[in-house]
């Protein structure tokens, strides 16, 4: 069985709650019509990123058959289970204070969880010895840290609240006794025995493809003229933050209260996905609408029937709740080029550069130039 468990995160993916062979742990409410994220390694705090880089080097040494560890995979996993530790202090060592804890699993019912596991390491690493609880960026059980746990930054410990020995368990125990994780498969397979669920699965597997997306630029060097005035200026724009009703032909600005979740762009500068794409096509005199649904009415349509593959560099890219009903369109992109776009996600993200698989609903896109 399974003996690392799911911390409750605040995210809004498709699927919004992650089971585990044991304890149900809810991930958090749906936003904006459940929108899956999108991610970057804008979203990562950079000690952690170079932890997750850094097991990437190491794991070989403890799992000499293990094929295909990349960064984004212990990025998907880290992000579900702690959301990179955003708003710990990480130390340059990689000590990350305040500790993170999961829910007492002592059969309470707090946090879903309706099964007692009974304490192991007499609180050493969870801090009470009256029961188990997760501990740690990647959320392990003490006893399975026991297992996996070792020494990735040089200071003699294996300390599962230090990023880099952290994410170097994670490395291990994702290897398993050898695994392939370039084959699709396999990868689902070490996520599933993370976490037995498949919604979990699911979830982990969209944030490991769109920081996969995210951590290379696009080819543009066969763009060129307005399309690649478009794209250049969109791109300029990573980094800025979502701001719901914000931006426009002009450039950045402050938003609006609010999305259907509530959230407010009030005091936001910076973009949302209409006022991107706006401000991007502005840059060549072509003029859009301001919200996502009648920008689908300008320039040649693409229907959804012919996929992602009759996209090319330059188009607006859509999503919707009901594709084929325009007027249902909640979302859009500028499409660069293999498979990715330019994305101004949801509230609380920033544009980046995501799969064109981050959002749900894909509904076709449009041709301008």
């Amino acid at each position: 069985m399974v003996l690392l468990l799911f911390a409750a995160v605040c995210c809004a993916a498709p699927v919004g709650n992650a089971i585990s062979a044991y304890v149900a742990l809810k991930s958090g409410a749906q936003d904006d019509g459940g929108i899956a994220e999108g991610g970057s390694a804008a979203d990562i705090p950079p000690r952690m990123l170079t932890a997750y880089k850094k097991a990437v080097q190491q794991v070989g040494k403890h799992v000499p058959k293990c094929q295909g560890m990349r960064w984004p995979i212990l990025a998907g996993i880290a992000k579900v289970e702690s959301n990179h530790a955003v708003g710990r202090n990480i130390a340059a060592g990689g000590d990350i204070r305040p500790k993170i804890y999961g829910v007492l699993l002592n059969g309470s019912g707090q946090g879903g969880n309706t099964t007692v596991f009974p304490d192991t390491d007499n609180g050493r690493w969870d801090g009470t010895a009256s029961a188990e609880r997760a501990v740690g960026p990647f959320q392990f059980l003490p006893s399975t840290w026991e297992g996996v746990g070792k020494d990735a930054n040089g200071d003699k410990a294996a300390d599962p609240h230090n990023a880099d020995d952290a994410a170097l368990g994670a490395a291990i125990y994702l290897c398993g006794n050898g695994r392939d994780l370039t084959k699709r498969s396999q990868l689902k397979a070490a996520i599933f025995q993370y976490n037995r669920s498949q919604e979990y699965v699911a979830n982990v597997l969209g944030w490991v493809g769109q920081y996969t997306a995210a951590a290379k630029d696009p080819d543009l060097k066969n763009v060129t003229g307005k399309v690649r005035t478009v794209i250049d200026a969109a791109l300029a724009q990573r980094g800025v933050p979502y701001s719901w009703g914000g931006g426009n032909a002009g450039g950045k600005s402050t938003g609006i209260c609010c999305s259907p979740g509530g959230k407010s762009g009030v005091g936001i500068r910076g973009f949302d996905c209409s006022g991107l794409t706006q401000y991007a096509y502005a840059k060549v005199g072509i003029s859009l609408p301001r919200v996502a649904a009648s920008q689908a009415g300008v320039g040649q349509r693409i229907p959804a029937s012919l996929g992602p593959i009759a996209l090319k560099a330059g188009d607006l890219v859509f999503y919707a709740t009901a594709p084929g009903r325009d007027s249902t369109i909640y979302h859009v992109g500028i499409y660069v080029g293999g498979g990715k776009m330019v994305n101004a996600p949801r509230p609380g993200t920033v544009v980046r550069l995501d799969s064109v698989n981050a959002m749900s609903g894909f509904a076709g896109g449009a041709r301008l130039l």
